[in-house]
């Protein structure tokens, strides 16, 4: 999607993802080795009763999705951080993800050179269950995109 396409209260939505053991595992393993992630056998003994994703994983799953399906082929170049993340659930082996994000707020710079897109991303499991809300902000470079004169997403 190009910046123009986006506009308050708009909702995108993304999946199913499924979620393997091994996949957990394996990012795990890389980045966030804590036995909850890695051992199936003392996780099905702690306080989840199971292995859990690690919700840098559950953030890398929901950003894969929203590239897939709207910043692929964007303006979009870069991300001064998030408002907040939350995980209020872990996602479990198995486990089938959707991903509802809903924009915020899509306007100009005040010099127009730049999109700036606030929206919050929301992942629920196949149970419907909420296991990731964040807020995030994105960046278009409108110079860049050669077409900043249609780019019409809201007040500067």
């Amino acid at each position: 999607m190009k910046f123009a396409d986006f506009h308050a209260g708009q909702v995108i939505t993304a999946g199913p993802y499924r979620v393997t053991e091994e996949e957990i595992r394996a990012f795990a393993g890389n980045y966030d080795p804590q036995w909850f992630h890695t051992d199936a056998a003392l996780a099905a003994r702690g306080k989840f009763g199971g292995l859990i994703a690690s919700g840098w994983h559950t953030c890398g799953i929901a950003m894969r999705m929203i590239v897939a399906v709207a910043l692929r082929d964007s303006e979009s170049y870069a991300s001064p951080g998030l408002g907040y993340v939350r995980w209020p659930h872990p996602v479990r082996p198995e486990d089938e993800l959707v991903l509802r994000a809903t924009v915020i707020e899509a306007r100009r710079s005040s010099r127009g050179v730049l999109g700036i897109l606030r929206w919050r991303w929301q992942l629920h499991n196949d149970r419907d269950v909420e296991v990731l809300d964040l807020e995030a902000t994105s960046l278009f470079d409108l110079v860049v995109a050669g077409d900043e004169k249609s780019c019409h997403g809201g007040a500067s």
